[in-house]
């Protein structure tokens, strides 16, 4: 975040959780802590599904008190959702949750008005029904969009409640299909022709860019001493992810697993070609004008979903069993819109394997290996197609 040896606080959320670590670096040394964890649980209102974004910033809140006394304050956060403030500032409603529906059917839409092959060529981002243009499209109409004067992305809304200051960060805006992978700014033809005004975001920010300090209210909540910096780290997780990568040299593949699962590679320049487009491979901004080349996978959602079903039986156990199960017995699609939404995950795995004619798993064992054997084939295939592209 800064350049010497110091104490900083990372702050990271992630789908199902968020956690807030403390990073010691000295000379030669990097110390990382987990000060604190906490669950991250949407919940669904009548309205649809939201995330819970006070829950959060408790979170977030709970965990600085926990870190200390530290020299500066970063936050990432998963991509594509945001929230909207009114021209006081004020946060307009919970943030909408990228698996909520009202983005169903959206996109063909927008690819009235701008083929998706257009689109790709000048965004480089991969079809998802859920990416920050197609929420704003959907949102359209709505009396909270037409209140809203100011957007601020996940990582830049806490930000923004931790110091006043408001800013979008340049790897998570990447994920919005609204920047140009190209200059590494807005995409403002493709926003002009979609009616979305830009003037919504915030100015663009880059990793190690200052992003403000702990307000007074603030450090009186978590017992500390201002100043404390807070700094623009790379705030999609997954760029910030990437970046720690400990290769050695410039040609090597990456497999970052959480909910999602991304794989691919990390390169000087995008690559927008009608193939790529056709492969679903996506150009996300990374660290030091980087691009991360990469397929989004469905990743360990399937088997978060399933537990959830299940009640949330032992995992360990559950592993050992599932490592004793036969081997690639049936595989899914890791990648198919089928499996987006909540709910009935260990059904629709079997429908999966029942509509193409493989063992259906009959027993929660039997799943999991499915799940895992499914998501290893997904990840070596998106690499050599990644490398092949």
């Amino acid at each position: 975040m800064s350049g010497g040896a110091g104490a900083y606080a990372a702050v990271d959320l992630g789908a199902s959780s968020g956690r807030v670590m403390v990073g010691r670096v000295g000379p030669g040394s990097l110390e990382l802590t987990e000060a604190h964890r906490f669950p991250n649980r949407p919940v669904r209102v009548p309205e649809g599904l939201r995330w819970d974004v006070l829950g959060l910033y408790t979170g977030v809140l709970d965990g600085l008190r926990a870190v200390g006394a530290v020299d500066s304050v970063g936050i990432d956060s998963w991509a594509v959702d945001h929230g909207l403030l009114d021209a006081d500032g004020a946060l307009l409603g919970n943030p909408v949750h990228y698996r909520d529906g009202r983005t169903d059917a959206v996109a063909e839409k927008v690819w009235a008005t701008v083929p998706a092959s257009e689109l790709y060529a000048a965004t480089g981002l991969q079809y998802a029904p859920f990416n920050t243009l197609y929420q704003l499209v959907a949102a359209r109409g709505t009396r909270q969009f037409a209140q809203a004067e100011r957007l601020l992305l996940m990582p830049d809304l806490l930000t923004y409640w931790l110091t006043g200051e408001q800013g979008t960060e340049l790897t998570n805006a990447s994920t919005t299909q609204l920047i140009d992978p190209r200059t590494r700014t807005w995409a403002h033809g493709i926003a002009e022709r979609l009616g979305i005004d830009l003037e919504l975001f915030a100015p663009l920010r880059r990793p190690g860019d200052p992003a403000g300090v702990l307000r007074p209210g603030v450090l009186g909540e978590i017992g500390l001493a201002g100043p404390v910096p807070v700094t623009a780290v790379a705030s999609h997780d997954t760029a910030s992810a990437v970046a720690a990568v400990p290769a050695d040299g410039e040609r090597f593949a990456y497999i970052c697993t959480g909910t999602w699962s991304l794989a691919g590679l990390e390169l000087d320049a995008p690559v927008l070609t009608e193939e790529s487009r056709a492969a679903n491979f996506t150009n996300e901004l990374g660290l030091d004008g980087t691009v991360r080349f990469l397929r989004n996978i469905m990743g360990l959602w399937l088997l978060q979903e399933c537990l959830r079903a299940w009640g949330e039986p032992d995992l360990d156990a559950l592993l050992r069993e599932a490592a004793g199960a036969p081997a690639l017995r049936s595989v899914v699609d890791a990648g198919d819109s089928a499996f987006l939404a909540p709910g009935r995950m260990p059904e629709r795995i079997a429908e999966a394997c029942r509509a193409t004619g493989q063992p259906v798993p009959d027993s929660p064992a039997a799943t999991v290996r499915c799940i895992l054997d499914s998501l290893a084939l997904a990840h070596r295939t998106a690499v050599e197609d990644a490398q092949r592209l």
